[in-house]
């Protein structure tokens, strides 16, 4: 495992810390009022009432199968990125990163197609992964006539790489399709919902994701599902046969509870045959490229370099 970034070491911790300190400062979960509801929640999960910025470049869309996606269509299209949200399969949407994902768009010449899944617990497992599913089989079919391109890539954050990973296992095992998806990019995601070694162990930090959350969020997702059955491949990709799989780069911080994650799948996905970028940031919490940070400049740099030569 090849640390990165170790010269910025000094500003993540500094960043974390000042973070932690700050979630300490915020009301205990179990104040919460009971009556608060998931739209309630979700109006930004750090903090405050400032909603996403909205761009003009992004276009909301309804595809064959009633899913929803945003697209963000450059001058200049090279390919077309499938991109999955994160936020635990219960937060985000696809209007949250606009300027992120424009910012791609231009600057790697990609046509942006970002699913608008179902969030659970309203709409909990298979839900979210039926519509990824959904718009990847729609971009497969139609990527020629909409954009231009038959180059297809894929990737997201969190909840968003693991969704991404099953879109490719779904295509795969239920349409026998390989190889239309060039590349994943893999943002620090969740492989193994029956828990990893660093996710058991990371315990109560008030970071963007401890133990605690992480299984609340799979209390959402999979409801009445116990560990063992979490361990299904349907799941967990981590448990899968990654056969057939395109190249990708995950990245993962050295101070997130889903370390074990990126490093094991890095491993399974290597073995089964294809190569992976492995990027392990010094420091770096979970959901890092979130927030003003050097090594967000860096890693969303890297993203970039990676999609526009995939």
């Amino acid at each position: 495992m090849t640390i990165t970034d170790e010269d910025c070491l000094t500003e993540t911790l500094a960043f974390n810390k000042q973070f932690e300190a700050a979630a300490a400062s915020r009301p205990p979960r179990e104040q919460t009022p009971s009556s608060a509801t998931p739209a309630l929640l979700r109006r930004n999960r750090l903090g405050g009432d400032t909603p996403p910025v909205r761009l003009e470049h992004g276009q909301d869309r309804v595809i064959e199968g009633g899913v929803k996606v945003r697209t963000f269509v450059p001058d200049r299209i090279d390919g077309v990125y499938l991109h999955i949200h994160g936020g635990g399969w219960v937060l985000g949407s696809a209007d949250g990163q606009d300027e992120k994902l424009w910012r791609l768009a231009v600057e790697a010449r990609l046509a942006v197609v970002s699913v608008d899944y179902r969030l659970a617990p309203e709409h909990p497992f298979p839900a979210g992964p039926d519509d990824c599913e959904a718009a990847a089989r729609w971009l497969v079919e139609h990527a020629v006539a909409e954009f231009g391109t038959e180059r297809l890539l894929i990737g997201g954050e969190s909840a968003g790489a693991h969704l991404s990973v099953m879109t490719l296992l779904r295509l795969r095992d239920r349409h026998g399709i390989t190889g239309a998806f060039r590349a994943a990019h893999l943002l620090f995601g969740v492989y193994d919902l029956s828990m990893t070694p660093s996710q058991r162990s990371f315990g109560p930090r008030p970071l963007l994701s401890n133990t605690e959350s992480l299984r609340g969020h799979y209390e959402q997702f999979t409801p009445q599902m116990e560990a063992e059955q979490r361990r299904d491949p349907e799941v967990s990709p981590l448990f899968a046969n990654l056969t057939g799989l395109p190249p990708a780069r995950m990245v993962v911080g050295t101070e997130d509870p889903l370390l074990d994650d990126s490093l094991f799948l890095a491993q399974r996905w290597q073995a089964a045959g294809a190569p992976v970028q492995l990027g392990v940031v010094a420091g770096a919490m979970h959901g890092f490229t979130l927030f003003p940070l050097t090594i967000t400049e860096r890693e969303q740099r890297r993203g970039r370099d990676f999609l526009a030569t995939a």
